[in-house]
């Protein structure tokens, strides 16, 4: 049988994953949640056979765990409304500082370029007026997007516990549609997946702890305001990898201006985000997550906007352990090793032209 030209490979490939990416983008609303549910179903594995072994009944066990789940998220939740209660509780100041503020930039404006603060002020008012025009279909989006997020959490639990109590029934699937002398194989695969799974979402619930409590620490002994609310916006963004800190410092600031006269403390805030991001980065991280998640970065930033652009938040989060999965399968299997090479960030020692088989290949 004549061998199918590589040129007709490789368009096949690119064909299949541009229909994917079709599909995800078309079907987001179901396939987001069932794969967050995935990677959850994945951490609770352990205590779902911790209970079991006390000789629960498998309902229960699945429940209990999704339970405790639950029951953290609306921990979180109320947390962060009372600091955000505590922010808009100060109204009037923060109404004064942002005018203190605004003053001094239009100040600093008119006196580096020139632009008089009647000049300033026209521009502000023409700008307005293409903000309200946007405004509306803002407004007329806003309730699709909590309809989807409401679809979205909802859909969460559910996925979860029929994850868990037919995991069996998926994995002899899985098993069924390949040759049983390639089942050891998949089995390997599937074991390192559970593994990456659980350290890396593990490690981002440690992650997300020690980072609120460090930055609220240091912001406290600064005497910033709102430093708790700070750290909680910080952490949780900093779980979107590259582009999450960059808005978590944004926001850090804004939060900063609009409860402070000082400009020291903007200073202070910047300051201790980068202290905290140099320890996450360096020291605390890698030795949680260690070796699970080696990804090449460039990779891993384009990855990241494109499942942003695909299929809003919940893609940018679940795109880094959704492409080290993607590694894990493709360095097994021989069809699709070069694209963990290109996922991977192993370096060869050597220039790849150097090497005759590849230049053959």
């Amino acid at each position: 049988m004549k061998e199918i030209p590589v040129t007709i490979k490789r368009s096949l490939e690119i064909l299949g994953v541009f229909l994917i990416g079709v599909i995800i983008v078309l079907g987001k609303v179901i396939i987001m949640p069932l794969l967050m549910s995935f990677f959850i179903s994945i951490m609770l594995l352990p205590v779902f056979r911790f209970f079991r072994k006390r000789k629960l009944s498998e309902t229960i066990a699945i429940l209990l765990p999704i339970l405790l789940v639950i029951i953290i998220a609306a921990l979180i939740v109320w947390l962060f409304y009372n600091q955000m209660r505590f922010l808009l509780h100060d109204y009037q100041k923060i109404e004064q500082n942002l005018t203190i503020h605004l003053n001094a930039l239009s100040l600093w404006i008119s006196q580096v370029f020139g632009f008089s603060p009647a000049d300033q002020l026209n521009f502000i008012n023409q700008q307005s007026n293409k903000l309200f025009n946007y405004a509306a279909n803002i407004l007329s989006g806003a309730a699709g997007s909590a309809t989807g997020i409401l679809i979205f959490f909802g859909l969460l639990p559910i996925y979860t516990f029929l994850l868990v109590m037919y995991r069996s029934i998926f994995m002899k699937f899985i098993l069924m549609c390949f040759e049983p002398k390639e089942h050891e194989n998949i089995e390997a695969v599937m074991q390192q997946i559970e593994k990456m799974g659980k350290r890396y979402l593990l490690g981002l619930l440690i992650q997300l702890c020690y980072i609120t409590i460090l930055l609220w620490g240091i912001l406290a002994v600064f005497g910033i305001k709102h430093a708790l609310l700070i750290g909680i916006v910080f952490a949780f963004l900093n779980l979107i990898p590259y582009l999450g800190a960059l808005i978590g410092n944004i926001l850090g600031v804004l939060i900063t201006l609009a409860s402070s006269e000082s400009i020291v403390d903007i200073l202070f805030v910047v300051g201790s985000i980068a202290v905290v991001q140099f320890l996450d980065n360096n020291i605390l991280m890698p030795r949680i997550v260690g070796s699970q998640v080696k990804l090449n970065p460039l990779i891993s930033i384009i990855g990241i906007f494109i499942a942003g652009v695909m299929t809003g938040i919940s893609g940018m989060f679940l795109a880094l352990p959704i492409m080290a999965i993607l590694k894990i399968i493709f360095d097994r299997t021989e069809q699709f090793k070069k694209w963990g090479v290109l996922l991977g960030d192993e370096r060869p020692a050597k220039k790849p032209m150097r090497f005759p088989a590849i230049r053959r290949r």
